[in-house]
């Protein structure tokens, strides 16, 4: 096993711990370099090599994340998301990810069908709540990454970040019982199966069944604190 290799499975621990806080982002550099006996150079290439396999995410200024960092500076998207219902915002998923799925089942690359296994699985192994989101909110991300589309990727971005920054997300969360993340993860399985045989037309179909019994989830916590969106017509629920 190469020095990165283990490195990347030190990783993988520290965010299966849960420890990370809820956006994943990484200790400094300073912190990483201490908790894992190495130099903060040989700390730094190991880093560029994690990204480069999409294992982290690095953004100047705002350092290193466990998962895509949500976008920043659109005061128009943290307005959309204190206004957005869940049924709102899986409406739009309904529409955008089972076409993200379908173009990544033509798409995808080598190297993107390694990746989406690898987080797949994640989502499988994981018993932790929050190791788990982080799985599959990734999972996720890296089927819009594979359907090599700028703009439907820009699109998925703004959805995502939404998503998070949406006040209600703490329903989303208390939603992933061990059941729910066994049930789901069992669901992505499926999923990449499809991507990986090219088969858009199936990927899509699951994903759309997917998201469907996510939102009868989500919207079952939602009724429990009766959220605003919590009577979701036509969904599943």
């Amino acid at each position: 096993m190469t020095g990165d290799e283990g490195l990347a499975q030190r990783l993988s621990r520290l965010i299966a711990s849960g420890a990370l806080p809820p956006d994943g982002r990484l200790p400094p550099e300073r912190d990483l370099a201490d908790r894992f006996g190495i130099s903060r150079a040989k700390l730094r290439q190991a880093l560029e090599r994690l990204e480069c396999d999409g294992v982290i995410y690095r953004r100047q200024g705002r350092g290193t994340f466990a998962a895509p960092p949500v976008s920043q500076g659109s005061s128009t998207l943290s307005r959309i998301a204190r206004e957005a219902t869940p049924q709102d915002i899986m409406e739009v998923r309904l529409e955008i990810e089972p076409a993200l799925a379908a173009h990544a089942a033509a798409r995808a690359r080598s190297e993107d069908l390694a990746r989406l296994e690898q987080l797949m699985l994640a989502t499988i192994d994981q018993s932790e709540r929050a190791a788990y989101e982080i799985a599959d909110d990734i999972f996720h991300y890296n089927i819009a990454v594979a359907a090599r589309n700028p703009l439907f990727l820009e699109m998925y971005e703004s959805l995502r970040t939404v998503r998070k920054l949406a006040t209600w997300g703490e329903v989303r969360r208390e939603s992933h019982t061990p059941d729910v993340m066994a049930r789901f993860g069992e669901q992505h399985r499926a999923l990449f199966a499809a991507i990986s045989c090219r088969d858009g037309h199936g990927a899509a179909q699951l994903m759309e069944e997917h998201l469907l019994d996510v939102n009868r989830t989500v919207m079952r916590g939602a009724k429990r604190t009766a959220l605003p969106g919590a009577a979701a017509p036509d969904a599943g629920s």
